[in-house]
């Protein structure tokens, strides 16, 4: 396919600071995809996800199968994990919040901006921050996803014809107002946003983007579904039969034992529509739809010369319920938001699985001890590597996510909340995966809550005292 591309502007002067051999400084490929829990098949999260691609990259590199995000929400989690200053320390817990307007971030080096400090050119398209095109500063070039087309030659673009009649309607918008197909649906995936990120990516990386490939560089690519609404192409929803669609776990008395607890307003409807396993249907369909997209960078950086010296990180920004807990969307503490898929890729380094409780407020770190740049001052998290060069080594720090409600923190077997309403949970993941069984009120289990509620950091901003108002998407 013969591609054309509008390129990206150059938003900052890059400044080397450090002299580099070609052959030795890794390049980095970061892809993150929006709002994706742990139904990918390396993950086994839902047996009938389709995720090939994803799957290849998993056999290829570190996955972490207890990888968990420093916020459930997309603004907090990506602003901890681009900053290296998790929510805590910045009292950014919102979507609403301006990343740089926040006082203790205003300032802050991303990991971008960090990396192109040390000699690297980063480039980047799609959402890598709460919005795409956020923070200009932080790139050397950035594509504006809604100008820079990508040309694709007719007789190329997918048929959707087949699909015309198939009836797809726009994701949780159907629980809360009347139903409605979407054109959008019909379009070919090659002209579809994401698909158009990722052939921008697979670009750069094929040296055919137009002018030659900065080397060393940090390429970020935004993969925004399977966040809402659910458009993505008919043909992603007919790889799914709806009638056979498997729900998932679902306890419906699962509050039984969380005081003020309940269902959420979209579960109940859909649950009195008999709308759940068309949600499912469309949460699978838009993560096939992902997947595709990811395959098309992979493609693209096997083919390329960089494939055997690019580091390559894959993550999502939280998990997202799908009406697990009785509930839908995101912005709690429990496993199904807190966690999300990990992969890390790097050379010389031998694939593999780990349980260690690693977070995404880490990689900064990781990403500077991989490539063997100068450690920064003030990040939170700490370098993974030895778990890459290890997966059974020590690593005795549990997770710690934080949300507008309060902390959860997990290790390898317990999962702790405490919320800011005083209410606690404690789930013994060895027997409750689900997390279905509350044992915080066990006098049995009190010394192991004590025992994580260590980890909760003494010094840290209240979620009260954070501003803006919570939004979910």
């Amino acid at each position: 396919m013969k591609l054309s591309l509008i390129c990206g502007i150059a938003v900052s002067t890059l400044v080397p600071t450090a002299a580099f051999s070609e052959e030795k400084t890794p390049n980095v490929l970061m892809i993150a995809i929006d709002d994706l829990n742990d139904w990918v098949g390396f993950l086994g999260g839902h047996p009938q996800a389709k995720t090939p691609n994803l799957d290849r990259l998993a056999a290829q590199g570190m996955v972490f199968e207890n990888a968990q995000c420093s916020g459930t929400a997309c603004n907090p989690s990506r602003a901890a994990l681009m900053s290296g200053i998790p929510p805590y320390l910045s009292g950014l817990y919102s979507n609403s919040q301006n990343l740089r307007k926040n006082p203790i971030l205003k300032d802050a080096v991303m990991i971008p901006r960090y990396f192109s400090n040390h000699g690297y050119t980063s480039m980047v398209r799609g959402k890598i921050f709460h919005n795409a095109g956020d923070d200009p500063q932080s790139w050397d070039i950035m594509s504006d996803q809604k100008k820079d087309k990508i040309e694709i030659p007719p007789d190329q673009l997918t048929d959707m014809s087949p699909y015309k009649d198939l009836n797809i309607d726009n994701g949780l918008d159907f629980v809360q107002k009347p139903r409605i197909a979407w054109k959008s649906t019909m379009q070919p995936k090659e002209t579809t946003l994401d698909y158009q990120n990722a052939l921008w990516a697979a670009q750069w990386l094929t040296d055919s983007a137009g002018q030659e490939t900065p080397k060393p560089f940090f390429l970020a690519c935004g993969i925004f579904r399977p966040h809402l609404p659910w458009t993505v192409p008919a043909e992603y929803y007919a790889r799914f039969d709806l009638e056979t669609t498997e729900l998932p776990k679902i306890k419906e008395d699962d509050f039984s034992d969380i005081p003020g607890g309940g269902p959420s307003e979209e579960y109940e409807y859909a649950k009195k529509h008999n709308l759940l396993k068309e949600l499912t249907w469309a949460y699978l369909a838009n993560i096939a739809y992902a997947d595709d997209c990811v395959g098309v960078i992979l493609d693209a950086l096997e083919k390329s010369p960089y494939k055997d010296n690019t580091i390559v990180v894959l993550w999502s920004d939280h998990g997202w319920h799908v009406g697990e807990k009785l509930r839908f969307k995101k912005s709690t503490l429990w496993e199904e938001t807190a966690r999300m898929p990990f992969i890390v890729k790097a050379p010389g380094l031998a694939p593999g699985r780990t349980e260690r409780p690693v977070n995404l407020i880490d990689l900064y770190p990781t990403l500077i001890d991989l490539a063997g740049l100068p450690p920064k001052d003030g990040l939170a998290g700490r370098s993974f590597v030895p778990v890459l060069k290890n997966p059974e080594t020590g690593w005795n720090y549990p997770s710690l996510t934080s949300a507008s409600h309060g902390w959860s923190l997990r290790n390898e077997r317990w999962r702790y909340i405490q919320n800011t309403n005083g209410r606690e949970e404690l789930y013994d993941h060895s027997k409750d995966p689900q997390e279905w069984t509350n044992l915080a009120d066990n006098p049995e289990y009190m010394k192991i809550k004590e025992e994580l509620k260590k980890f909760i950091p003494e010094e840290r901003i209240s979620p009260k005292k954070s501003t803006g108002k919570k939004k979910h998407d």
